[in-house]
């Protein structure tokens, strides 16, 4: 075993393979094999990542981030899920794809890249999607070359305050834009096929948060002035309901108002960034939020 600097946090911890999610050591509080939640086919991606079958995603417990406002903090703070080792998650694949998956969708994943690559040995017959919290080194990014076709990361924060309030990362943004721009280096401009599938290239997302709509329109600046139209695609979400430890954030203790996302939204259509998705208010409910019960794993 040697320190652990495969993310941003770099605590150089001494990870152990096993370990009881939640007692390990470091950031991320997992050891190195995987600990996984729920393996199933999810609907309710981008659609050119769910399709019309839906994508094969996996929920990693465990987060280097743990954000006090996460819609998955039952698993990425609470460490629910089952360990299992790079064999097992290799066999999970060909079961998602059995199932009719267009494609294999790793849901905070950084923390454990070492079964993942052990895992991803051999070529999928669909594409892998590194679906992510924004918070990764390009160094450990580059490991990935040629194994990940398709990057999901968030870019959550452009104001360091924030970031230190609610991730205690106040280094966010500077990590989470080089992170983006050697995934697009990697991939290039995305590619989307005749059946709407995705099949290479970079989603950014970004969840407006109440109260801070300057954040999100500082990383909508950001997303204009670094790519051109056809490059990537951005998705503003919508979805924000209180989780977590938001209660104990007045400013996060509501949902997104209409009069703040539809001003997100108007800044977005006038920014030159034309290729995207936006959400519905429909989709603010916990409804959407699945249940992390084993399912699969």
């Amino acid at each position: 075993m040697k320190p652990c600097s495969i993310c941003a946090r770099k605590c150089n911890a001494v990870r152990p393979v096993s370990v009881k999610a939640g007692d390990g050591p470091g950031a991320c509080r997992c050891g190195t094999n995987p600990v996984v939640a729920r393996a199933a086919l999810h609907h309710w991606e981008e659609p050119c990542i769910s399709g019309t079958k839906g994508s094969g995603t996996i929920f990693f417990s465990g987060c280097n981030l743990h954000c006090v406002f996460c819609q998955n903090y039952e698993i990425s703070s609470r460490f629910q899920g089952r360990e299992i080792g790079a064999a097992r998650l290799r066999e999970i694949y060909f079961e998602l794809i059995g199932q009719g998956a267009h494609n294999i969708n790793l849901v905070t994943p950084t923390h454990f890249t070492e079964a993942i690559l052990e895992s991803l040995a051999e070529p999928l017959p669909v594409p892998v999607v590194w679906n992510t919290n924004g918070y990764d080194i390009p160094e450990n990014l580059r490991r990935l070359e040629g194994r990940v076709q398709v990057y999901l990361p968030d870019l959550k924060y452009s104001d360091d305050i924030l970031a230190l309030r609610y991730s205690h990362a106040p280094d966010y943004f500077e990590v989470a834009k080089a992170g983006i721009l050697e995934m697009f280096r990697q991939r290039g401009p995305y590619v989307i096929g005749e059946d709407g599938l995705m099949t290479g290239g970079v989603v950014i997302r970004h969840l407006l948060l109440p109260n801070h709509v300057e954040n999100t329109l500082r990383v909508i600046d950001w997303v204009a002035e670094q790519f051109r139209p056809g490059e990537v695609l951005f998705s503003l979400m919508r979805q924000y309901v209180p989780c977590g430890w938001a209660n104990e954030f007045p400013e996060l203790s509501r949902k997104v108002t209409d009069e703040e996302y539809d001003r997100v939204e108007k800044y977005l259509f006038d920014s030159g960034i034309e290729d995207g998705f936006v959400q519905e208010g429909e989709s603010a409910s916990s409804d959407f939020i699945p249940g992390f019960d084993g399912s699969g794993v």
